[in-house]
């Protein structure tokens, strides 16, 4: 199983000639054609993490790909026919077996409303908690990492992946933040996973990860 980092938020898995697409956001530019994509998931409705556009693109070339995402998703996405999905929920489609865990987005400002969120555990291995620092109920053997958020600090994404402690990870979520800002959260995320012989790989838009 491969992973594919594309900007931001955005994720494409690979396994047996299928495709997994994670979180097609409006700060990633528009998705090439893929084609082979059996699933699609979005973690919660905020628009850095889906577009109306990405989905038309996908569903393009891949006319009856389910999509699964929150009851926020499905509301804000009425147009795509979303399959909401609720914590420790799973789906098997095709190569993917997916697990749902989580509930609420990280609290941004008690003055902006808490939306749902939900994690996604990736064939019982991968894992990636969209804008949450949920950790799901088992052991996790590689993970998407947040880098940068306004609803995180990097004091609070140590201790997450200190708890959740992948053996590998890349850094995501990132779009917010400058070379050197990414940078600096790198290296304290790297010095956490180096503490328990975990390793962190940077990943640039475009680059896979052998899982």
């Amino acid at each position: 199983m491969n992973v594919t980092k594309f900007e931001h938020a955005c994720l494409v898995l690979e396994h047996e000639n299928q495709r997994l697409v994670i979180d097609p956001g409006g700060f990633t530019p528009l998705l090439p054609p893929f084609e082979n994509v059996t699933a699609v998931v979005i973690t919660h409705a905020h628009p850095d993490h889906w577009t109306g556009e990405q989905l038309a693109r996908i569903r393009e070339h891949n006319p009856e790909v389910p999509i699964f995402g929150t009851a926020g998703v499905a509301a804000a996405a009425s147009d795509w026919n979303v399959a909401t999905v609720v914590d420790h929920a799973s789906e098997t489609v095709g190569a993917w077996e997916l697990e749902f865990f989580g509930g609420q987005h990280a609290v941004i400002h008690e003055s902006i409303p808490i939306i749902d969120n939900l994690g996604v555990l990736v064939n019982g291995s991968f894992w990636y908690g969209g804008d949450s620092f949920t950790v799901p109920p088992k052991p996790v053997a590689s993970a998407a990492i947040p880098a940068g958020a306004p609803w995180l600090k990097i004091s609070e994404v140590m201790d997450y992946v200190a708890e959740l402690a992948p053996k590998n990870a890349f850094p995501t979520h990132d779009a917010v933040l400058s070379d050197k800002g990414l940078a600096l959260s790198v290296a304290r995320i790297a010095d956490v996973m180096a503490g328990y012989g975990g390793e962190l790989t940077v990943l640039q838009p475009g680059e896979s990860l052998a899982l």
